[in-house]
């Protein structure tokens, strides 16, 4: 496990929230002039050749040959599924109702970091997951409007699951392989997968190759990817996992207060409890340890 001071963790979690809480209003212009599985696969694809070449003084640390399975696993959730699902699923349900259910993977963490990894559970830190995701709901209901689709609901569940065992499976695996490689390979690998069925479901004619676009896809393959990724995996190897992902419950806040700072977008009772919230539930999952009862799963392995 690699030791980061508090210090550098506060710092490493504030960059990665406001990257991804960016990522949701500059995505949403962006995809204005592009097909959806172009352009997850094409962000996905660059960003994971540019963190190649800085990565590749340190090649050999890659062992294909004992390491494929975990870089192809870690592409499936956290590339193909997760990228692909998330952008399909934009379609068919309104962003603030999919932003909702995505954002349960937080809580999901929790109790599979708990089940699968043995990482302690308290009756605090279950209400603190809660509250958080009841935060998240409150920010976004302004945005939930229109038709709701069964498909719609059904693929923002499966994003959350694939964002919640991709995590849970990377923070597993992490002794193994090298963290800079993993989030290369994977990025690399789900990039060719994604773009492969965008040129075989979507138009490349389509593309609009504009400022915006540009913008958007310079954005999403350096810092909405493999940046944001490094940081994120940096965090869930320095700590608990449930612990990080519970300040992932700022990103649609950071989102909605972006929109409502810039783009004028009204500033609602809903969005301040939302904030209340999700404040809340942070300081309850990241609180100093006191004496209540905390229950730690024993895992399968610490069993034999």
């Amino acid at each position: 496990m690699i030791e980061l001071s508090r210090k550098k963790m506060i710092i490493y979690m504030a960059c990665l929230v406001l990257i991804w809480g960016l990522c949701w209003p500059i995505y949403k212009f962006t995809l204005s002039y592009t097909p959806p599985l172009l352009y997850a696969g094409m962000r996905a694809l660059i960003g994971g050749v540019l963190l190649s070449i800085l990565c590749f003084p340190k090649r050999k640390s890659i062992r294909w040959s004992e390491n494929w399975r975990i870089y192809c696993v870690s592409a499936l959730f956290n590339t193909v599924l997760f990228f692909g699902l998330q952008t399909i699923g934009l379609m068919y349900l309104p962003g603030g109702l999919f932003s909702v259910i995505v954002y349960l993977q937080p809580v999901l963490i929790g109790i599979f970091a708990w089940i699968w990894l043995g990482e302690t559970m308290s009756a605090i830190k279950v209400i603190g997951l809660v509250i958080g995701f009841l935060g998240v709901g409150a920010v976004s209901i302004g945005g939930i409007s229109g038709q709701v689709s069964l498909l719609g609901l059904a693929l923002a569940m499966i994003t959350a699951i694939s964002w919640t065992l991709g995590v849970i499976y990377v923070k597993k695996v992490s002794p193994k392989v090298d963290s800079l490689w993993l989030v290369a390979l994977q990025s690399v690998l789900g990039g060719v997968v994604l773009t492969g069925m965008g040129l075989g479901a979507e138009s490349w004619s389509d593309i609009v190759w504009n400022s915006t676009y540009v913008f958007g896809l310079v954005f999403g393959s350096t810092l909405g990817i493999p940046v944001a990724y490094i940081l994120y995996f940096k965090l869930l190897n320095s700590g608990e996992t449930s612990k990080v992902a519970s300040s992932t419950f700022l990103v649609p806040l950071i989102a909605v207060l972006f929109g409502t700072s810039f783009l004028g977008e009204p500033f609602t009772l809903s969005l301040f409890i939302g904030l209340i919230l999700i404040a809340s539930s942070i300081y309850l999952v990241n609180r100093p340890k006191k004496s209540e009862p905390e229950y730690k799963h024993t895992t399968l392995q610490e069993k034999i």
